[in-house]
């Protein structure tokens, strides 16, 4: 029989891809695309020095690729620089 931590686990288990890093004055900003197995569309998450911020779900992944390249077009405008 599984354990409730290990059937916690495999249900919490989705993937996710960064798609980019930015970078400014010591500090960054990452987006993912987190793939939702379990619902419709995917989520796209911002992250500052690592903690989640923001996630919004989309209805396809090329809206959620859309989004993140408007958002980081935003962010270099206020002089982020990419950073891999």
């Amino acid at each position: 029989m599984r354990s409730v931590v290990a059937i916690f686990r495999s249900a919490m288990a989705v993937t996710s891809e960064r798609l980019w890093r930015l970078r400014k004055d010591h500090t960054w900003i990452d987006a993912r695309l987190r793939d939702r197995p379990d619902a419709d569309g995917v989520e796209l998450q911002f992250f500052y020095d690592g903690v989640l911020v923001v996630e919004r779900r989309c209805l396809s992944r090329e809206a959620a690729l859309a989004e993140a390249n408007d958002r980081q077009r935003d962010f270099q405008r206020a002089g982020w620089v990419t950073h891999w």
